[in-house]
């Protein structure tokens, strides 16, 4: 007998389907690559970025193409529905399902091959576009179609999703740089397609066969329904709803690769892709037109297309003001024109000066017109980007808007005839109200050149009424943009969201041909099922939904963003994606998946798995979770996702809770004794820091690591002869040195933390001399403190929050007398500004430190803006540390070091991979190592020996040390005393004023 364990049944749509244990034993015996049927995996790939929720039998990561063929094989020969993804950002439904997953992005990602004379190249499925552009930059080619989520949207997800971008205005959509494909049927029929002459489609028909079978039924279908194939796809340039049937024309040279694009997986599995490649723009520029509003915007589009812009995008003032609420906008908006609403135009050219000219022919013109619009015009690259990046970030900006109701997809692509934008936007936005959704509340945004707008709305997805609301509202939502020769979808694809509604598109004739289309390829329903055709209602299978229900944790993190809960903080996530990026050069996040590829090591991967954990489903134990544990156990606690992800989840925090809950009352590891208490030991090893050196790094060495749970592969760093505050204790008195009377800019106090105390004593020695240098009085905290750093990154919060209640009683005299704090150790420096608020919620001294505490950089350049820095002339390879980047910024320190002569070369690196306690523990090491070897330690070796290595952060300073570099690298503060050392020294411009070339 059969128990419930033993099984689990798939209702995705397809014949019910028992899997048991044998199915995933029988894929591991045919895949080389890891399958994991485990809730863990499951969890992780249970929704993409839609409304939706389903959770897969199984998950599939293939090693090469052909392991992907015998999974789908297996499959198969069970009766299993299939799910084929890419990137996982979909937005409609289509990349979740109860079905056996394949993720090609892991491991099948490689640009096959390449034919710069014909502009083509051959590509795996899950090679993300970001990457594959990087690759095809040095032919001077790209792929021309660029959706926001370029950094992780895979050309597998992109073709199944007829991607576009705002570069389709130029390329057009995915389908029209398509050229071949290879493809794989349910059934296990292996092809490339592409556009047939009529010669070969007499061979395919003469071989006969299961390929002839799908020809002929194609042909048939187009030849007896040519007027419905003509008549009933809209003529419009963002039409993705629907199967690509007109494809199959005659005129289209009954091309089958383009009929399948857009198919979504329920159709056939993409093994491999010919794509048509475009020239890389050699110069861009671009125009911001300001209007009155959004409308009147989408109103002066047809005036605009004749200049025949590369890109013509749309926003509205509510996502710019959100985007500013979300410290997303960047310093772009000082960019932007006088209005409500703006286009973006973006003119390419073959060099400046014929970019600048298109943009100018423009300017000439809407001049002339009766109500000509405000204007800014950009010929300058960085600022370019930013006004992009500002129109690429509207989902992050329009998710969670602070104090409101969060927003969700479900009719947020829809695309009507460019010359009919305005009306459209005007009743559009009417029915919003008609709706209730107000208008500050609702942004719109998007494609407007090719009449795609973008938004997200409040809908209630958790009640019956609300639901029944969000039912209503899309349906009359399809009705208006039906009514308009429109499309349901312009860019995010039918799924689960828009599938229902394709008869109101297209009729019931031609949805009968795209089920007909169905049945001819996969005519047991195991291709994605209840997507596109024969879909699941469009209210069904939410992510919420009426019966979702969860216990609110209490907490010891204070949430304060996501209305103080900790559920709220774990849905955060909409499924965008960037953590996802293996090849970035622009953020920190996501070092463990940059290292392993795998979703549940992405920050993503492990928000889903917070969410199945409160939601309590898949994910059944809570809090003592061995699945959501060893997803976590290989975050960095990098805090890079705090800053890059475009909501701001902040998986180091969420990281240091659960462990705080899951070892509640329980032995933890012992990393966590040996480095959580690490503050407590050094200060024992200080007392004999000679006999501690000679302990550790005698034989009895590896017992130590063991004992401590350290990596046997990892040096024990030396303590100094000599603590700073010992030192400072004993420093003799100096008539040239600043004190209370004589510093200009009175007291500030340095901050002992245990790495520079201990370890590196010379950095705050060097740090001492920069400050009162300055004029300032240097001043040490009375009694040992400590900020908690090792123990919130271990998740022992109770004793963290003890430890920094004990710190706030100590400094509480200079705290409330506005003394500085400067830090400098970035980690210790962050936690002041930004955990411990979180931490010891409502209490007025930590609020207080949070604000009067200041990095080095920091402090000279805001509180000593007229002194000069030493001039230091020296070439410098600067590695910033994480929390730097996450939670103090760098410019300030970019600003300090050009005005020192130190010209910079700042690593586009990420985290050092060694992220203080994480690189030291047994089993990370791998990890941490192949972080470092992404950029940092690579870079180290190949720079200059006459270059400083310059590294604020222990971590990366020890894993630069530890890491074959042959390096020493030091801190800002050292790299300045260096300076002073000259007699008299040479200075430099003021710090803290603005220079001519800025």
């Amino acid at each position: 007998m059969t128990t419930p364990t033993d099984r689990e049944v798939s209702r995705s749509g397809a014949t019910d389907v028992v899997i048991g244990p044998s199915m995933a034993q029988e894929l591991r015996r045919h895949v080389v690559g890891e399958v994991r049927a485990d809730a863990g995996a499951r969890a992780a790939y249970a929704v993409d970025s839609s409304n939706y929720r389903q959770v897969p039998l199984a998950v599939v990561n293939p090693r090469t193409i052909d392991d992907g063929v015998a999974a789908l094989t297996v499959c198969a020969e069970r009766g299993v529905p299939v799910l084929s993804r890419g990137g996982g950002t979909s937005l409609a439904g289509q990349s979740t399902n109860e079905a056996v997953v394949l993720d090609w992005s892991t491991h099948c990602h490689r640009l096959v091959s390449v034919d710069p004379e014909n502009r083509t190249c051959v590509v795996e499925p899950g090679i993300a576009l970001d990457e594959l552009n990087r690759q095809l930059a040095e032919y001077d080619l790209m792929f021309g179609p660029k959706p926001s989520t370029h950094r992780s949207c895979t050309l597998g997800g992109m073709i199944g999703n007829n991607s576009c971008g705002s570069t389709a205005q130029a390329y057009g959509k995915t389908v029209d740089n398509i050229t071949g494909l290879e493809v794989l049927t349910a059934d296990g029929l292996r092809m490339w397609v592409g556009p047939t002459s009529d010669e070969q489609y007499a061979d395919i028909l003469a071989a006969g066969g299961r390929r002839a079978q799908i020809y002929a039924g194609l042909r048939e279908l187009r030849d007896t329904h040519l007027e419905l194939l003509r008549t009933r796809y809209p003529d419009i340039p963002r039409r993705v709803s629907g199967y690509n049937l007109d494809a199959l024309l005659p005129e289209h040279h009954f091309d089958l690769a383009r009929a399948l694009v857009g198919s979504e997986g329920t159709l056939v599995t993409v093994l491999h892709a010919r794509l048509q490649l475009v020239p890389i723009p050699k110069a861009k520029a671009m125009v911001v037109l300001g209007y009155p509003d959004i409308a009147t915007a989408g109103d002066a589009v047809p005036q605009i297309l004749p200049h025949q812009p590369w890109q013509l995008e749309g926003m509205d003032q509510v996502l710019l003001s959100l985007e500013q609420q979300a410290q997303l906008a960047g310093k772009a908006r000082q960019d932007m024109p006088t209005g409500g609403g703006w286009l973006m135009v973006v003119f390419d050219g073959d060099d400046q000066d014929d970019a600048d000219a298109k943009a100018k022919n423009l300017l000439d013109d809407v001049e002339h017109h009766d109500h000509p619009p405000t204007y800014t015009f950009l010929d300058d690259p960085a600022k370019e980007t930013e006004l992009v990046e500002v129109r690429e970030a509207g989902l992050g900006a329009t998710a969670h808007p602070r104090g409101r109701h969060e927003t969700w997809e479900g009719w947020e692509d829809a695309a009507v005839p460019p010359d009919r934008l305005g009306d459209y936007l005007r009743d559009f936005r009417a029915l919003l109200n008609e709706f209730g959704y107000a208008q500050d509340e609702t942004s719109l945004y998007g494609h407007f050149g090719q009449g795609c707008v973008h938004t997200r709305i409040p809908f209630e997805l958790r009640t019956v009424a609300g639901i029944a609301h969000y039912r209503a509202f899309v349906e009359a939502g399809a009705d208006l943009v039906v009514s308009y020769g429109g499309s349901l979808s312009g860019e995010h694809g039918d799924g689960q969201s828009k599938a229902e509604l394709l008869p109101k598109m297209f009729g019931d004739d031609v949805v009968a041909l795209f089920e007909q289309t169905k049945t001819l390829f996969d005519p047991q329903n195991r291709m994605n099922p209840g997507k596109v055709v024969r879909p699941h209602p469009l209210d069904n299978q939410l992510r919420l939904g009426p019966d979702y229900t969860h216990p609110e944790p209490a907490t010891y993190f204070s949430y304060p963003d996501d209305q103080g809960r900790f559920s709220t903080a774990a849905m955060r996530c909409v499924g965008i994606g960037n953590c996802r990026s293996a090849v970035s050069d622009e953020q920190v996040m996501c070092p463990s998946y940059m290292v392993t590829r795998q979703e549940e090591h992405s920050t993503r991967g492990r928000a889903r798995l917070l969410f199945e954990m409160m939601r309590g489903t898949t994910i059944t134990d809570g809090w003592r979770s061995t699945a959501v544990r060893d997803a976590l156990d290989l975050c960095l606690s990098c805090k890079g996702c705090k800053s890059d992800c475009p909501v701001g989840v902040d998986m180091a925090t969420y990281k240091a809770e659960f462990l705080a809950h899951h070892y509640r009352h329980r032995v933890r590891p012992r990393s966590h004794y040996s480095m959580g208490w690490l503050p407590l030991l050094a200060q024992a090893a200080g007392r004999a820091p000679r006999a501690v050196n000679a302990l550790t790094g005698s034989p009895l060495a590896p017992l130590l690591k063991a004992a401590g749970g350290i990596a046997p592969q990892r040096d024990i760093p030396r303590f100094a002869p000599r603590s700073f505050v010992t030192a400072w204790k004993h420093r003799p008195p100096s008539p040239s040195r600043p004190d209370g009377r004589h510093a200009p800019l009175g007291p500030v106090l340095l901050w002992p933390d245990t790495f520079t105390n201990h370890f590196d004593p010379d950095i705050a020695v060097s740090a001492v001399r920069v400050l009162e240098d300055a004029g300032f009085e240097v001043r040490l905290p009375t009694r040992p403190v400590c900020c908690g750093l090792t123990w919130i990154s271990t998740g022992q919060l109770d004793v963290a929050a003890k430890v920094l209640r004990r710190t706030l009683r100590v400094l509480r005299s200079e705290i409330r007398a506005g003394t500085p704090v400067v830090g400098l150790e970035p980690s210790c420096t962050a936690v002041f500004r930004s955990d411990g608020t979180d931490l010891l919620a409502g209490d007025e001294d930590m609020r207080r430190l949070s604000k009067q505490t200041f990095t080095l950089a920091e402090l000279l350049t805001k509180r000593a803006p007229h002194w000069r820095p030493p001039r230091v002339e020296v070439d410098a390879l600067v590695q910033t540390h994480c929390h730097q980047h996450a939670v103090l910024g760098t410019d300030p320190d970019t600003d300090l070091m050009r005005a020192a002569g130190i010209d910079a070369d700042r690593l586009a690196s990420g985290c050092c991979g060694l992220a203080g306690n994480f690189g030291f523990e047994a089993g990370h090491y791998e990890v941490s190592r192949a972080a470092g070897e992404r950029v940092l330690l690579p870079a180290v070796r190949a720079v200059d020996p006459a270059t400083a290595v310059l590294a604020d952060g222990f971590s990366c300073r020890t894993q630069i040390a530890q890491g074959d570099t042959g390096r020493t690298a030091v801190h800002l503060a050292q790299l300045l005393a260096s300076g002073l050392e000259t007699s008299p020294p040479a200075r430099g411009e003021p710090a803290g004023e603005p220079r001519a070339s800025d």
